[in-house]
């Protein structure tokens, strides 16, 4: 469906390296930290995003590819760059009407100069786009009745299968694997592709409470029924989404200096702190071998 050189644009480094990394927050606790960086996945499609968007773009066999954010979506950000990549047209539709007109922030001018047309729509509209009348609507508003939609942040049956592999990356290499989640679907996947005595703990990056089910769901659709031993942590999400206060970027920045990996500010910091703070709280034996998936870079600006 591509040619053979967009196709290579695409390929990806795969298993992402286990890193270990010394730092006496964990080790006087007698916990290991190592690092899952799917970030090294792809320059682009970082992580997850790779892992999620990789099974879509098979099945859309060249069509147009749509799909939904906010304003700063790095959903948005890594379909556009998979559309350039490949040569494919993307639709970004993005949450919030008033943004239309406005200058576009840094996230959504690198969508529009990797391609991506974006469709602002109105927040109301935008909660109910999972409903076939308004998501025909928003299709047809957009100019893209014959699109490939690909759902909000990437989470659908095929993305959740295709965040299997990462879970089977790590059998037997950790004992706890502790990730960020926005829609569910990355953590839906890898607690399936655990061995049965991993567990896996999801730290949500978005306020409500409600991520629970939607894993749930998520798995029941993908492989007809839970899988995996995976529990969530609400605590660590500074506000909700996009939300970075000076605490979590001075955290952030010192992981930085500490071992020179650069951290992404909307999930991975917030999985990193609370990692940190659970070690403090006692939440894991000694001994423990804890991976913290990087499931994303900062992109450039």
């Amino acid at each position: 469906m591509f040619d053979n050189d967009r196709v290579t644009d695409l390929r990806p480094r795969l298993p992402s390296p286990l890193q270990e990394v010394a730092d006496d927050r964990f080790a006087r606790h007698g916990v290991r930290l190592l690092l899952k960086r799917d970030d090294l996945i792809h320059p682009e499609l970082i992580g997850n995003k790779w892992r999620k968007l990789s099974p879509n773009l098979e099945r859309a066999a060249g069509r147009t590819l749509l799909t939904f954010g906010g304003a700063y979506s790095n959903h948005l950000r890594a379909t556009a760059a998979a559309g350039r990549l490949l040569g494919l047209p993307t639709v970004g539709v993005v949450r919030g009407d008033e943004l239309a007109g406005r200058p576009l922030n840094p996230s959504l001018a690198r969508c529009a100069a990797d391609g991506m047309r974006l469709h602002f729509t109105d927040r109301a509209t935008y909660r109910r786009k999972a409903e076939p009348d308004t998501l025909a609507t928003v299709l047809r508003t957009a100019g893209a009745e014959d699109a490939y939609v690909v759902p909000e942040g990437g989470s659908n049956t095929l993305a959740v299968r295709g965040c299997r592999a990462l879970g089977e990356e790590l059998r037997g290499r950790a004992d706890v694997v502790v990730l960020a989640c926005g829609t569910g679907g990355t953590l839906a996947g890898l607690a399936a592709g655990l061995a049965p005595e991993q567990r896996a703990v999801g730290i949500p990056v978005l306020k409500g409470g409600f991520l629970g089910e939607e894993i749930q769901a998520l798995q029941q659709q993908a492989f007809g029924a839970r899988r995996g031993a995976w529990r969530l942590d609400d605590r660590f999400h500074f506000g909700g989404y996009a939300r970075v206060p000076a605490e979590l970027d001075s955290f952030a920045a010192d992981f930085e200096r500490r071992h020179g990996i650069p951290v992404e500010r909307l999930y991975v910091a917030k999985s990193l702190y609370a990692l940190v703070a659970l070690v403090e709280e006692g939440a894991f034996p000694r001994g423990t071998r804890l991976a913290a998936v990087v499931t994303g870079a900062p992109f450039p600006a």
